[in-house]
């Protein structure tokens, strides 16, 4: 089995084969699955600030992602796309936002989205993110002081303090996404 996935970050690969790794104990066509990584653009902007971003730009990294195996002479069995983002809800006095991550998986016929969870974005942070247009991840390097927070913990990292990094965020979008394939019995 050959998973295309729309990402070459690390947190985003190793989400993948961790998810892979639990879905071989209880579906076990998914053991030894091989996870190739593409380079997909998804179109969506750098900084997704709102559901419908996020989503399209998961599904969208997707079905790059099987583009690219193809285009590369391979055919896999399932595009994986992973994106984060901000939902950004704007009320009053101030707005409010919520870093989420979602998956996006296809076979080419079907596709299912998933959630990993959400947390709020401090004011602070999501003015700079919102009203300056700092790439988050440069805000958070910034905050926290650190240099390549993107590609090890994440903002996830760094609001939970550890107890939820980017990659376990991704892992939970992912189980999410995958489920009408390894449980395709309740999913008919």
């Amino acid at each position: 089995m050959i998973i295309a996935v729309g990402s070459t970050r690390g947190p985003k690969v190793e989400a993948v084969r961790r998810v892979l790794g639990a879905l071989a104990r209880v579906a076990p066509a998914f053991e030894g699955a091989e996870v190739v990584p593409f380079d997909a653009s998804s179109g969506a902007p750098p900084m997704p600030l709102s559901l419908d971003e996020m989503l399209e730009g998961a599904r969208g990294r997707a079905q790059l992602a099987l583009e690219s195996a193809v285009a590369g002479g391979r055919r896999a069995d399932y595009g994986v796309g992973l994106e984060g983002g901000i939902d950004l809800r704007r009320t009053a006095p101030s707005n409010r936002g919520f870093l989420m991550s979602w998956a996006y998986v296809t076979d080419g016929r079907r596709g299912a989205h998933g959630c990993g969870g959400a947390v709020e974005v401090p004011s602070e942070l999501l003015e700079a993110v919102v009203e300056r247009g700092i790439e988050l991840s440069e805000a958070m390097d910034a905050l926290s002081g650190e240099s390549g927070v993107r590609d090890r913990q994440g903002a996830w990292g760094i609001l939970t303090r550890g107890l939820v990094d980017r990659t376990g965020s991704f892992e939970t979008a992912l189980l999410n996404a995958f489920a009408p394939f390894y449980n395709s019995e309740t999913y008919r």
